[in-house]
C-alpha cells in the first residue's frame, strides 16, 4: 500500500519513493485532461457492463437448467462441455479466436463462403465495432459452465420436500424452478452480483493485449492496457499508479453503491 504514494509524487527510480517530491494531485489533473480520457474510460465500461449484462445471468440460467434435468447422463455430458473451456489458457483462446475468424483462411470465412453468405474476406478481426462482441463471448463461452457451479452447490440445499408438496399441487417444472428454485439462490445471485460490481473496472488486461490490434485500438485500449504503456513501456511510473488508484476508487465506490442498493430493497448485503 505505501508504493500508492507514488500517484502523489514525481517518483524517480534513482530517488526512491521516500526521497521523491510530492505533487499533489498533478498526475491525476493530468490523466483527466488527456484526449484519451474519455476514450479508454468508455472503452473499459462498455467492456465491463457488456460482460457483466451477458455473463452474469448465464450461469445462472444453466444451473438452473442443469438441476432440473431428469437425464443424468446427459447432464454430466453438458457440465463437462462447459467445465472444459474454463481450463484453457486465455493464449490459447485468443489463437482458437484468431483461427476461427482469420480474415483469409478463417473455419467461419470458408463455412460463410461455401454458404454463399460471404463474398471476400472476414473482417471481424480488424472491424473496431466487431472487438466488444468477439470479446465478451469468447468470455462467456469459456467462463459459463466454471461460473455455474456456485449456483448447482447453493441449488443443491435446496428443501426436497417443497418440490414434492409443489407437484403434488399440481405446479410445472417451469413454475417450481420460478417459485422455488429461483427464490433459494437469490441469497447466493445478490451477494455474487456486489463482488462482480466491486470489479466493473478490471477489464481483463491479458485478454485485451492480446485481443488488439492498430484496426481495432479505438475500441480495446482499456485503462489497464493504457497503463502498461505508460508505466512499462515508457516509464510514467507515477502517472500510471495515479491511474490505477482512480482505478480502484471507482471499484470501491461501485461495490459500496450496489451493497446500499441491495441493502435498502430487502435483500442481502457484505454488511
Amino acid at each position: 500500500m505505501y508504493g500508492v504514494t507514488i500517484a502523489f509524487k514525481d517518483f524517480k527510480p534513482h530517488l526512491g519513493i521516500i526521497d521523491s517530491p510530492w505533487v499533489g494531485l498533478k498526475y491525476f489533473d493530468r490523466f483527466f485532461s488527456m484526449p484519451m480520457f474519455t476514450v479508454i474510460l468508455k472503452n473499459t465500461l462498455i467492456l465491463s457492463f457488456y460482460m457483466l449484462l451477458a455473463g452474469f445471468p448465464l450461469p445462472i440460467l444453466l444451473a438452473l437448467m442443469l438441476n432440473s434435468a431428469s437425464n443424468q447422463k446427459l447432464k454430466k455430458l453438458v457440465q463437462t462441455i462447459t467445465y472444459a473451456p474454463h481450463f484453457i489458457s486465455i493464449v490459447v483462446i485468443i489463437g482458437m479466436v484468431n483461427i476461427f475468424f482469420s480474415p483469409s483462411m478463417g473455419i467461419v470465412k470458408n463455412l460463410l463462403n461455401s454458404l454463399g453468405w460471404l463474398e471476400g474476406n472476414l473482417g471481424v478481426l480488424i472491424d473496431a465495432a466487431a472487438f466488444p462482441h468477439l470479446y465478451v463471448w469468447s468470455g462467456v463461452w469459456q467462463g459459463l459452465g466454471w461460473s455455474s457451479i456456485i449456483y448447482l452447490s447453493a441449488l443443491s440445499a435446496v428443501d426436497q420436500s417443497m418440490h414434492e408438496a409443489a407437484i403434488i399441487d399440481g405446479a410445472s417444472k417451469f413454475q417450481r424452478v420460478l417459485k422455488i428454485d429461483l427464490p433459494s439462490i437469490l441469497p447466493t445471485i445478490v451477494i455474487l452480483l456486489i463482488l462482480e460490481s466491486g470489479s466493473i473496472m478490471n477489464v481483463g488486461f491479458e485478454k485485451v493485449f492480446l485481443m488488439q490490434n492498430s484496426f481495432n485500438v479505438s475500441t480495446s485500449e482499456v485503462i489497464n492496457t493504457y497503463v502498461y504503456k505508460i508505466g512499462i513501456r515508457e516509464g510514467q511510473y507515477s502517472l500510471s499508479a495515479a491511474i490505477g488508484l482512480f482505478n480502484s476508487g471507482i471499484n470501491f465506490i461501485m461495490i459500496l453503491l450496489v451493497n446500499q442498493i441491495s441493502k435498502r430493497l430487502g435483500q442481502e448485503s457484505l454488511w
